[in-house]
């Protein structure tokens, strides 16, 4: 019985290797920061007041409005590269 031809595989090549992550603008970091300084800071001021500042009369939202500043700034070091 004749002998079938064996086949000829080609060699292996790996896979191409991911670009690297760009890095973070350099304001990124500072921006971040004073984000959340001043989140940290509108909180304490509105604790300090007892509600009635900094925005008067928007009352128990002044916690809400330093929590988020504060979210945006933490968010941001997610970010960061």
């Amino acid at each position: 019985m004749p002998e079938s031809k064996r086949r000829k595989k080609a060699t292996y090549t790996p896979p191409p290797t991911p670009a690297a992550p760009k890095a973070s603008p350099t304001w990124w970091v500072p921006t971040a920061v004073v984000l959340m300084a001043i989140g940290l800071l509108w909180v304490v001021v509105t604790y300090i007041l007892q509600a009635s500042g900094p925005i008067p009369g928007i009352g128990q939202w002044n916690l809400a409005v330093g929590f988020a500043v504060l979210m945006v700034g933490f968010l941001m070091t997610l970010r960061w590269r």
